[in-house]
């Protein structure tokens, strides 16, 4: 009698215990955290290598700045005729470059990754609080890569107002020619960025707030957790910031607004915007860009902490006060922006505080 309800709890375990997987649901729109984090991994590998090979290109350029490479033409085609780079195009490779070093490798690649993989694991949790959360999380990445790759595609070629892309250069699109579609796209692409990771903070604090395992409460989690935590705080706090510059800036270059230009001149034609300021697009970007180091940062020393003390088969030494210097890096992260700008005019003693 026992094995025949055995049997038939094990046909019926079979039966409906199991969702079947293709090969979409399994490995391309997965909702399983260890897959989403091999989906970062790999997309960030892959941008980190199209980044290098563009730093190449430039450093070539940089090396030999009177030497003439004919391969250059071969892949660049108009933009390294007679196998030298055209000035705009070296000013595209450093913007484009920059740009995915920071965000789609460094923030998106390293943070997508390890947050995704680990937290759950070291948490106690089955998976995320919200798997298609964080499914949607990796492909507003892909997309915002694909995008991203795609503006040296266009005839005007991608951006090139630097990766901080300042105005007034990159809010005038006839500045130059990079301040054109490939501008428009650069945007594009980093508004799904930035919708990407609000979308990964949001998940990864509510999973480390909400599906801890039973009896591990704040101060029993290990310090990757804590890094992990605060560095998604961090970006959900500051990354909303520069969506509203880059929102600003697609208004002054497609709408007419005046929200970061006064008084130009743009190849002897006066341009009609009054009244904006570039300074407050810069206070907007590094509201963000400084706390970005330390999105970069903080996952880092949450898992050397670990990995040193696990090797060292020693407890953590000082665990309070390391997670107090972390909690201390969140606030102080939001409130020195300043020092990135000593240049623009700012008081002395409040760009010394900041």
């Amino acid at each position: 009698m026992s094995s025949t309800v055995i049997s038939h709890d094990a046909a019926h375990h079979d039966g409906h215990g199991h969702h079947h997987e293709t090969f979409l649901t399994k490995y391309v729109f997965s909702q399983d955290h260890k897959m989403i984090a091999k989906q970062f991994l790999i997309t960030g590998i892959i941008m980190a290598l199209f980044a290098m090979a563009l730093s190449l290109l430039f450093r070539i350029q940089l090396a030999w700045p009177d030497k003439e490479f004919p391969i250059l033409e071969v892949f660049l085609g108009k933009w390294a005729e007679g196998g030298r780079i055209k000035p705009d195009f070296f000013l595209s490779l450093v913007t484009i470059h920059g740009t995915m070093m920071v965000f789609f490798v460094l923030t998106a690649g390293l943070s997508g990754t390890f947050s995704n993989l680990l937290i759950p694991y070291q948490i106690g949790a089955r998976d995320m609080a919200s798997p298609l959360m964080n499914m949607l999380s990796y492909w507003f990445f892909l997309v915002a890569c694909v995008i991203m790759v795609a503006s040296f595609f266009v005839e005007s070629g991608p951006a090139s107002a630097g990766w901080t892309i300042y105005p007034p250069l990159s809010a005038v699109p006839t500045a130059i020619a990079g301040s054109g579609l490939g501008m428009t796209l650069w945007l594009a692409s980093m508004v799904l960025f930035i919708a990407s990771q609000v979308l990964g903070g949001v998940n990864y604090i509510s999973t480390i707030l909400n599906m801890r395992t039973k009896g591990m409460d704040l101060w029993k989690m290990p310090l990757t957790i804590w890094a992990f935590f605060l560095t998604a705080i961090v970006g959900l706090l500051s990354f909303p910031v520069l969506v509203s510059a880059a929102v600003l800036l697609i208004f002054d270059r497609s709408v007419g607004t005046s929200f970061y230009l006064s008084d130009l001149v743009v190849q002897g034609q006066i341009l009609p915007n009054e009244g904006g300021s570039p300074i407050l697009f810069q206070h907007l970007f590094w509201f963000l860009g400084h706390p970005e180091v330390y999105i970069v940062v903080m996952p880092a020393l949450g898992l050397t902490s670990e990995v040193i003390s696990t090797n060292a088969r020693k407890p953590i030494f000082g665990y309070h006060a390391m997670v107090y210097s972390l909690v201390g890096i969140t606030v102080l992260s939001f409130i020195v922006w300043g020092h990135h700008m000593f240049v623009t005019g700012m008081n002395h003693s409040w760009v010394v505080y900041l």
